[in-house]
């Protein structure tokens, strides 16, 4: 755990009682704080009891003796309208932080030569896997690495500062609107798509917070930006710092690592602007048309290789778990981290190829026969699913679930690949009327699309993939999407398929 100083025998209010919100109480006490807990569940509040905690409804309390407010992630902080804590707490003028903040300033209190490295990573897609192989890589050079955040372990349970350590944190733009001086020594956007627009009250919002992970950072600080969509660009092109560009655009518009100016569609995105504050809505951005070229160095990922000044640094093609340009890109993040702490050529490249990979991220699961099974429930929307699309020259394709805004309208350039696709969930008939001519059949459920996909792709002969990659969120079957591909997995196997390991 990592204690968190500065509120010394000061009250705290601590809403949403979840993984984040009991590991900052227990991290506020720790530091000598008073934490007063509340949530809107009974379970909650009985679990926060049941550890000590002083347990206050918030919706009663005196706000004018809290230090802070530390707001749980899943609570709105401006969009849809701000939640009933935040409103009491701008009220009283009480300052709204999260856990990430909390951490930025137990760092920050320690003496520098005592500090350790701390790399944060955020995008819409392709965060976790960056976050997760950065660590790897990192961890092959002997540091000592501490990953966690979004995903895995809360930021602020992972063991205690050393000055030899490196903290990888995954960040969401939840959390990343609750902070103020976070300040990493390495920065990551991985990519911006349209997403969580209505807790951000529309794409300049969600933008502006994904730019926040590189508001605090001083001027020796790193920024890595995925430049193929315009607003990453724009976000580029506005930091001080020293800036990598990543991009899987092989003749981009404007330098090494830049990208296209223009979306798919050909409609130029305006520029973004870094949001100020946590507790103020994030600036429109200017509409004044393409931003300016990106500086600084970049890279560019192609299928199988990373490339810098259009010389190969890194042959992927033995790296089975990093398959597809978006694995290229996360690889690219991922390399240029760990030359920008220190960490040698060589090793690099051997971490980026042994990387074992993630579950339910383009995870290989199991094979009958010349049958490989996919499992990338991890794609929660169509931008997701379009880099396992494209991964492939063909699939049968299991999708569906809770839709997201758009569907798999975008996806349409791809669906010449889908050799077949069934369709699950609420999504089901949206998915079948968006398809068209392409073939597809509604399946309702994961075992019966398994169980179909399965024997459609044997009796197509030769090396096929059946690919599970919804586009969808998966609230309507099930509790989330690691729940989701457990049940792929599952039925794969009762399939009798081999299970299939990364070697």
């Amino acid at each position: 755990m990592i204690p968190v100083p500065g509120f010394e025998g000061r009250r705290v209010a601590v809403f949403g009682l979840g993984r984040s919100g009991i590991t900052a109480a227990r991290a506020l006490q720790a530091g000598g704080a008073i934490p007063i807990l509340w949530d809107d569940g009974v379970s909650g509040r009985m679990q926060a009891e049941t550890e000590g905690f002083v347990v206050e409804d918030l919706t009663t309390a005196d706000w004018s003796d809290f230090a802070a407010l530390v707001l749980s992630p899943g609570a709105p902080l401006t969009h849809p309208k701000p939640h009933w804590s935040v409103d009491k707490a701008r009220e009283a003028g009480v300052p709204v932080i999260g856990d990430v903040e909390l951490f930025a300033r137990a760092i920050a209190a320690l003496p520098k030569d005592r500090r350790p490295r701390v790399v944060a990573v955020t995008g819409t897609n392709g965060k976790s896997t960056t976050t997760a192989l950065i660590g790897w890589v990192l961890k092959s050079e002997g540091l000592t690495v501490h990953v966690g955040g979004n995903i895995g372990i809360g930021v602020l349970a992972l063991p205690a500062p050393t000055p030899d350590a490196v903290y990888v944190i995954e960040v969401s733009s939840y959390q990343l609107d609750l902070t103020t001086t976070f300040a990493p020594d390495v920065a990551i956007v991985t990519n911006v798509s349209p997403d969580h627009l209505d807790r951000h009250g529309g794409m300049e919002g969600y933008v502006a917070a994904k730019a926040r992970i590189f508001a605090a950072q001083g001027p020796d600080a790193v920024a890595l930006v995925g430049v193929d969509e315009s607003w990453g660009q724009g976000i580029a092109s506005q930091l001080s710092q020293r800036v990598i560009t990543i991009s899987t655009n092989p003749s981009p518009l404007g330098g090494e690592g830049g990208s296209r100016s223009e979306t798919d569609d050909g409609a130029a995105r305006p520029e973004t602007a870094l949001a100020s504050s946590a507790t103020e809505p994030p600036p429109h951005p200017s509409p004044s048309g393409p931003p300016s070229p990106p500086r600084g160095e970049g890279y560019v990922a192609q299928p199988g290789a990373v490339l810098k000044n259009g010389e190969p640094i890194a042959d992927l093609t033995a790296a089975r778990s990093l398959p597809g340009r978006h694995n290229a890109q996360n690889a690219a993040f991922a390399y240029a981290t760990a030359r920008a702490l220190g960490v040698c050529h060589d090793t690099a490249v051997a971490g980026l190829l042994s990387f074992p990979g993630l579950a339910h991220r383009m995870e290989a699961v199991g094979r009958l026969g010349p049958v490989r099974f996919i499992n990338d429930s991890k794609a929660t929307n169509a931008d997701a699913a379009r880099q396992a699309l494209a991964s492939y020259p063909s699939v049968f394709w299991i999708a569906g679930g809770m839709p997201k805004t758009g569907g798999i309208d975008d996806l349409a350039d791809l669906f010449p690949r889908v050799t077949k696709a069934y369709l699950i969930g609420e999504a089901a008939e949206a998915f079948a009327a968006t398809l068209a001519g392409a073939p597809h059949v509604i399946a309702h459920t994961l075992d019966a699309a398994v169980a179909a996909a399965a024997s459609d792709a044997a009796a197509a002969g030769g090396e096929q993939i059946v690919l599970l990659s919804p586009a969808c969120a998966s609230f309507d079957q099930y509790p989330d999407f690691e729940a989701r591909g457990e049940a792929f997995h599952a039925a794969v196997l009762a399939l009798g398929a081999v299970p299939e390991t990364a070697s």
